[in-house]
């Protein structure tokens, strides 16, 4: 159980974030919304969260690819919270196309949001952790940045990234008892993936399905009480990427 614990869920309005808000706080964890734009979606999980469980739940807007703005609204949260406890990296965003033809901006914003926001987002919350003497870091990564995928050199490379910064992150703060892991969703049902029904890659999955979002925050919610795990990747994938 996570009761006494607060978790900052980022991109927590909708899909997967919004699934993992929902997990944690069945655990008994206070919950953080951090979204981007949909301030109804953010405040519906809110309050879904608090009638349902009993918890406390804020959302917070922020661009997590802005370091300044991040370091504002974790400082907010601890102050509204008291403390910050579990961090889930989940903001993400997709702009595909082929590498011959794709513009610098869509390179850039994707690794800014993917891959920096998630930087901005360790790095201003884990002074708390190291106070604290203990912390908890997922970061949702994507089967994409262990096989790559065609038309999406941006969002495989900033997947790829974070595998590198979670398992850095992982050695780096372990002796201060922080646990820093990721999970790896393969294709999961979102409003991301609801153009890919007639993907080819669907046919490679050995499950024969795409997951569910609860799927992958039940691999979170594992990741989150799993003592003595760190540094590792979890794929939520149907076995695709074996």
């Amino acid at each position: 159980m996570l009761t006494g614990k607060t978790a900052v869920i980022t991109g927590g309005s909708r899909g997967i974030g919004k699934a993992i808000a929902y997990k944690l706080a069945s655990l008994g964890s206070d919950i953080a919304v951090i979204y981007a734009g949909n301030i109804n979606s953010a405040q519906n999980v809110c309050e879904q969260c608090s009638k349902e469980y009993g918890i406390k739940a804020k959302p917070y807007k922020c661009d997590v690819s802005d370091f300044n703005s991040v370091k504002q609204t974790v400082a907010d949260i601890k102050n509204d919270f008291g403390s910050i406890h579990i961090l889930i990296n989940n903001a993400g965003i997709t702009r595909d196309g082929l590498i011959a033809m794709m513009k610098e901006e869509d390179f850039d914003s994707v690794l800014d949001t993917n891959l920096k926001g998630a930087f901005n987002m360790i790095k201003h919350c884990s002074g708390i952790f190291i106070r604290n003497k203990e912390g908890c870091i997922v970061n949702i990564t994507s089967v994409s940045g262990i096989m790559g995928n065609a038309g999406q050199c941006n969002y495989s490379a900033s997947k790829a990234g974070l595998i590198g910064l979670t398992k850095s992150v992982a050695k780096e703060l372990a002796p201060r008892g922080i646990r820093c892991n990721a999970v790896a969703p393969g294709f999961i049902e979102t409003d991301m993936t609801e153009d890919l029904t007639d993907n080819p890659l669907l046919k490679m999955i050995p499950l024969g399905r795409m997951g569910s979002t609860d799927d992958v925050a039940e691999a979170v919610a594992y990741l989150v009480n799993a003592k003595y795990v760190t540094g590792e990747i979890l794929r939520v994938d149907g076995g695709i990427a074996m």
